[in-house]
């Protein structure tokens, strides 16, 4: 006879988490255990001998008494009662029951009713009951349409479904796909812990595979007893058992292939002494399964890696499943060094998970794990290959110090001096904290364990590739935005992505200018095109002036002679001033028309950057010259007032 023992067999996360906690808290003294911790009398009695004492209400407690909570829960009232007891409390619900009461509370805060799926009186359901005053269960779909058919009104209702942690899957997703055709309003969480889909999934398979099956569990355990109805949907012997007493030989005289599988209520202990009972010629088996147990006793010691299943994640922290004495705890500040990551793209339910141990604590009975130091070990290898194959990496940086700056790069912590950083000499630095940057290895010490890296070099890198690609490409006429660079007394130099080029003065503006500053400043994004280019020599002169709007077209098309125009005066000479019409067109205002009486000398009566009106007396479309005066204007006035009929 051949045994194949399912893999999942045996206690559940919370299961052992709470055995463990009364196991330490019984070493410390008096326990009370409220409720059975466990669906199996052989665990109880245990813990009994080894001091601890079970009671079925809070009253029965001591004043003043720990007291351990079992994992399937317990009402809010019931914490209220032994606080006003004065109690200690060890609170070893599990945490995926913890998130069904938390979605109750939530939803009959929000109006909601929530519909339980799963069997009324099991002490979990009892719990979650006690998180809700309109909560309604259901153990199937058949008893939700009768609850339907008897009040119409049921459907319409805002209703929110959860399970019982241990429900079979079949039955909730019967119970979802039929409520999703009647009711509108209907929310759904699947709370099935994923142990327990895996357990019943694994049986359900490994019964197909054999000509029996034997289950293993107390007849009081719910999470058993379904598996058990799973396990006869598939294999026609199935006989489920509490302890290898239990367990009749014969029985099974004549079975090829025999499977062992056990509830989440069964201590590795009985599954072992039912695989003993069965024969001794399978004794080489029997070891494999004894080396099995005896792994899930192992000492961990911290730096150890590990691999474990996810079995629930928190508000603060990644539940691991080790299959080890302790459940495992990843802190979410231990999961990555990324800020910007999300937890769920990190880990999920029912998935592997790689971490280091940081510390094995027996006093709260946990692994304490790291994902984000694994991580780091393993990246540290790829940051001492970049400085020799000169790869790109990318990093956030985290701090900025006296030196520079500290970028985490794969959790490991680079840091890049001030002049590597890709930025002028003075420039706050800080402002670079939390971005995301491309940087390249200069330099590992391994003994030290310090990194040194560079944003300049990779950056350097990138705007030589561009400009490579820039002199491969360019053409005159051809337009490029740019970015002003600095500024000189006759131009302005423009970076056109990765090369730079010069705009002089005169290619600056239509209008009179005596600095760049006038018009652009120095990080001001501006719009180019290559008037001429010399590869030789790596230069390149670029305009700005639009010479589609070329000024004297735009001036002749605007004003005639005899027209007034609103003119600035841009430079004074002894003979006059010029004036600006139009930006690119100036016109002379002589000296003998800037006023309707002799003027000495023109600043006696206009100023650099005066705006005044002025009257067009001439158009030279040769030689491209306008006349102004001021003088007309004045003249026009005084004829108007000598011509006023108020006056005669």
């Amino acid at each position: 006879m051949k045994i194949r023992v399912a893999g999942s067999a045996g206690f559940c996360y919370g299961v052992r988490r709470a055995v463990e906690l009364a196991e330490k808290a019984t070493a410390r003294g008096p326990v009370y255990l409220l409720g059975h911790i466990t669906h199996n009398d052989h665990v109880i009695r245990r813990l009994e001998d080894m001091g601890a004492a079970t009671v079925s209400s809070p009253e029965e407690v001591p004043l003043g008494e720990t007291v351990l909570i079992r994992a399937h829960g317990e009402p809010d009232s019931t914490f209220r009662a032994l606080e006003a007891r004065g109690c200690r409390v060890l609170d070893a619900t599990c945490p995926n029951v913890t998130r069904i009461h938390d979605i109750v509370r939530e939803a009959e805060a929000r109006g909601r009713i929530p519909v339980i799926v799963g069997e009324a009186d099991h002490p979990e359901i009892l719990g979650i009951l006690g998180c809700t005053a309109r909560g309604r269960v259901v153990s199937s779909w058949d008893e939700l349409e009768q609850i339907m058919k008897k009040e119409p009104e049921f459907s319409g209702l805002s209703l929110t479904f959860v399970s019982q942690t241990t429900a079979i899957l079949s039955k909730w997703e019967k119970i979802v796909e039929n409520t999703k055709k009647v009711c509108t309003n209907a929310e759904f969480f699947d709370t099935i812990c994923n142990a327990t889909s895996r357990r019943q999934s694994e049986a359900l398979e490994l019964a197909g595979q054999c000509d029996a099956m034997i289950v293993i569990g107390d007849q009081k355990s719910s999470n058993t007893r379904k598996l058990t109805q799973l396990c006869a949907s598939r294999c026609p012997v199935v006989v489920q058992v509490e302890q290898g007493r239990g367990v009749d030989r014969e029985q099974f005289g004549r079975i090829g292939t025999l499977g062992i599988t056990a509830g989440a209520s069964t201590p590795e202990w009985i599954i072992k002494e039912v695989s003993n009972k069965m024969s001794d010629e399978i004794m080489e088996i029997e070891q494999s399964f004894a080396e099995m147990l005896e792994e899930s006793f192992k000492i961990l010691n911290t730096g150890d890696r590990v691999t474990g299943t996810v079995a629930a994640i928190t508000p603060t922290e990644v539940q691991v499943e080790l299959g080890v004495k302790y459940p495992g705890t990843i802190p979410l500040s231990e999961l990555s060094d990324d800020p910007d990551a999300k937890v769920e793209e990190l880990a999920k339910v029912g998935e592997e998970i790689e971490a280091i141990v940081m510390l094995v604590s027996d006093r709260d009975c946990v692994v304490k794990l790291s994902k984000k130091r694994l991580d780091a070990d393993k990246n540290w290898e790829t940051v001492e290959n970049a400085v020799e194959n000169k790869d790109v990496l990318e990093g956030v940086i985290t701090e900025e110090n006296k030196g520079g700056l500290v970028a985490s790069v794969k959790g490991i912590r680079v840091f890049i001096p001030a002049s590597q950083s890709g930025k002028p000499r003075g420039v706050d630095l800080s402002e670079m904290v939390k971005t995301r940057v491309q940087l390249r290895i200069t330099e590992v010490n391994s003994a030290r364990r310090r990194v040194v890296g560079s944003i300049r070099a990779v950056a350097a890198e990138a705007r030589a590739a561009a400009a490579a690609a820039i002199w491969d490409n360019i053409e005159v006429g051809k337009r490029y935005s740019g970015t002003v660079k600095s500024l000189t007394s006759y131009g302005a130099f423009v970076d056109i992505g990765g090369v730079d080029g010069m705009v002089h003065i005169s290619e600056l503006s239509w209008s009179r200018i005596k600095t760049p500053s006038e018009v652009v400043s120095v990080g001001d994004p501006i719009e180019v095109y290559v008037i001429s280019f010399d590869p030789d020599k790596k230069k390149i002169s670029l305009g700005v002036k639009d010479h589609s709007q070329e000024p004297w077209t735009v001036f002749t098309d605007k004003y005639a002679v005899g027209d007034v125009a609103s003119v600035r005066i841009v430079k004074l000479m002894t003979f006059g001033a010029f004036a600006e019409i139009v930006p690119g067109v100036d016109g002379l205002i002589h000296i003998s028309q800037l006023a309707d009486h002799r003027v000495e000398k023109p600043e006696d009566v206009v100023r650099e950057g005066d705006t005044v009106d002025a009257k067009i007396t001439a158009i030279d479309e040769e030689h491209k010259k306008v006349s102004l005066s001021i003088r007309a204007l004045l003249e026009s006035d005084s004829v108007n007032e000598d011509e006023d009929p108020a006056e005669e």
